[in-house]
């Protein structure tokens, strides 16, 4: 039995019809006065200039909260790895393609539609070759995603929607019950208006017409937003969780010092113990380019022996880096890479564990193939590694002191200065350099190491490796983040083991309890 349609009672309108009926006469009243008065096209004048200053607002207004769309968007970590940055490219690319007529937010089935379809374009990127890549993911990494997620939406919705602390889901029910009979009595309003005041009721119809195209401008700008919003952010967390890069410890993966640390602090001078993860910097270059000179600089005293002699330094070497601005660092002398010492795959592995390389080549030693050789080696093994962050890599322009003029040195030296011949020589070095390893010219520290002479060390370089200090952080916690991945897997493979032997013991006990029940 279908239920009765309700029906408007007469009564009801002709008593809403005598209580407006006075407001109503009024505005009929009005403008027959003005039109009597010949100031009626004044009134319409002014009416349509503040109608237009207010529709120009409103446009503004749009623009305005366009602006605060566009900034209050997801973006990518920038902690990740270049392998999440290609996955982040897809996601926001079927972010752009998503049109809103398709996914209507009225349909609570595009919330799990859409969400499994972000999920899907991630899985098929990190299991490419699977039938399945959705179902490639770990439940204690599920859930700990749906924690992390709900905790983030749970601060957004309390701190960005007002009174959400205070409304309940059965008061925005019950909302929107009002809203449906607050439509009636206004339909009743506008109708009345018509008939008694139809000039009036003509242009607040056009006025309203104007606000409404607006308002569905806006409101469509907000449903894409919502829709890009909602992917990026399904797409965040997709990429945490299909990765396998992600911890179950909440703990910071710097919190504590690696294994790999915690054994170069031991073999070296300084300190003991590392409060937190440090910083591995690997001085690399050819023998007697200066490579302990530079270390002996850092530190501000003798530290290392220098280059005096061929194959100095004869293995790999750490000390405890720590100056004003330096996140507490580890520094690694090397061998020379033309040195009989010098074990290629031994220190491409040193530079895999290392977040930060400085190259010290000498400019007064044009053959730089050798160095040229390696470093090719090195950004073929970083480019393979879609995992890792390649670390920053600054170039130490050593001896330019004897550069030509050899007898004249008169720091500091202004590089775009063509009159002075020394300068010209040493940007010429430093150009040539650049070429020849095939770095940018920015890269390029020219620098003088020798006793009493020392320049552009304590201002130039280091202020190259203070700003290179965010990615050479950023690198550490990728390397952090696998270290710790590889000991947790480690460690929850033993509690398990561990878990399923007591079971299996206690299992005939409980199998006993449960037959004498």
């Amino acid at each position: 039995m279908k239920a009765r349609i309700p029906t408007i009672d007469p009564l009801r309108i002709l008593v809403l019809v005598l209580m407006i009926l006075p407001v109503l006469a009024l505005f009929a009243f009005g403008v027959l006065w003005l039109w009597q008065n010949d100031t009626l096209q004044y009134w319409l004048m002014a009416m349509v200039g503040c109608g237009g200053l207010g529709y120009g607002l409103q446009q503004w207004l749009v623009q305005r909260e366009r602006k605060l769309l566009a900034k209050a968007v997801t973006e990518p970590n920038p902690e990740w790895p270049p392998s999440a940055e290609v996955v982040w490219q897809k996601v926001e690319a079927l972010a752009e393609t998503c049109n809103p007529e398709d996914w209507p937010l009225e349909d609570g089935a595009w919330v799990l539609t859409l969400g499994q379809k972000t999920m899907e374009t991630v899985a098929h990127c990190y299991h490419p070759n699977v039938e399945k890549p959705l179902l490639e993911l770990t439940l204690p990494h599920t859930l700990f995603i749906i924690e992390r997620a709900s905790r983030d939406l749970r601060r957004d919705v309390a701190e960005k929607i007002p009174f959400s602390n205070r409304l309940t889901i059965g008061d925005l029910f019950r909302i929107q019950r009002w809203k449906a009979k607050a439509e009636q009595v206004v339909n009743i309003y506008r109708a009345g208006n018509m008939i008694f005041n139809p000039v009036n009721a003509l242009l607040g119809e056009a006025w309203r017409h104007l606000r409404e195209r607006s308002f569905d401008q806006a409101r469509n700008e907000l449903h894409s937003w919502f829709l890009r919003a909602y992917i990026c952010k399904v797409g965040y967390y997709a990429i945490d969780l299909y990765s396998g890069r992600l911890p179950l410890d909440d703990a910071e993966p710097t919190a504590s010092a690696t294994p790999l640390s915690k054994a170069d602090i031991s073999h070296a001078e300084g300190i003991t113990k590392a409060v937190v993860e440090p910083l591995r910097i690997l001085v690399l270059g050819r023998s007697n380019a200066g490579k302990s000179s530079l270390i002996n600089v850092l530190f501000g005293e003798l530290t290392t022996a220098t280059d005096v002699l061929p194959d100095t330094t004869q293995n790999l070497k750490p000390f405890v880096l720590s100056r004003e601005g330096l996140t507490q660092a580890l520094i690694f002398d090397s061998p020379g890479c033309d040195s009989s010492f010098f074990d290629a795959k031994q220190m491409l592995a040193a530079a895999e564990n290392a977040d930060l390389i400085l190259w010290v080549s000498s400019v007064n030693r044009p053959d730089r193939q050798i160095e040229r050789d390696f470093l090719d080696a090195l950004r073929a093994v970083q480019s393979a590694q879609m995992d890792r962050r390649p670390p920053p890599l600054l170039i130490v322009a050593s001896f330019i002191d004897q550069l030509r003029p050899v007898n004249e040195w008169r720091p500091p030296y202004d590089l775009t200065d063509r009159l002075n011949i020394k300068a010209t020589n040493i940007n010429a070095a430093v150009r040539a350099i650049a070429a020849d390893l095939m770095v940018p010219v920015e890269w390029v520290i020219p620098v003088c190491l020798l006793a009493g002479k020392i320049y552009n060390v304590d201002d130039s370089l280091w202020a190259a490796i203070l700003n290179h200090q965010d990615e050479a952080l950023r690198v550490r916690l990728i390397r952090c983040l696998n270290a710790k991945k590889r000991a947790e897997d480690w460690v929850l493979l033993r509690r398990q083991m561990a878990g399923a032997g007591r079971f299996l013991r206690d299992l005939p006990e409980l199998l006993g309890k449960r037959s004498e029940n």
